[in-house]
């Protein structure tokens, strides 16, 4: 029986890891943001971090540059499923 995946995955805790590990407050981020033209504030961080807000693209590559970080560290150890993983196949 095939697990069913979660509809809405956040990247958020990834997010406020990467922020923390560089001791950026969230408003210094939305600043270092804003000076890249892009329209974030505060609150934005927030919502991302916790994930309620749809995250753009551009967005997500301004992060990583501002982290020093691959793209890809954002979607490592999401947990996909509603329960557990699907089991491994034999095949």
């Amino acid at each position: 029986m095939a697990k069913k995946l979660k509809q809405d995955i956040s990247i958020g805790a990834n997010l406020r890891k990467y922020r923390q590990a560089i001791n950026m407050s969230q408003e210094e981020v939305a600043s270092k943001l804003q000076v890249q033209g892009l329209d974030i504030h505060q609150k934005i961080i927030s919502e991302m971090e916790l994930g309620k807000y749809s995250i753009r693209i551009s967005v997500l590559l301004a992060l990583a540059d501002l982290y020093n970080k691959p793209v890809q560290c954002f979607f490592m150890d999401l947990n996909r499923y509603d329960k557990e993983p699907p089991e491994k196949s034999l095949f």
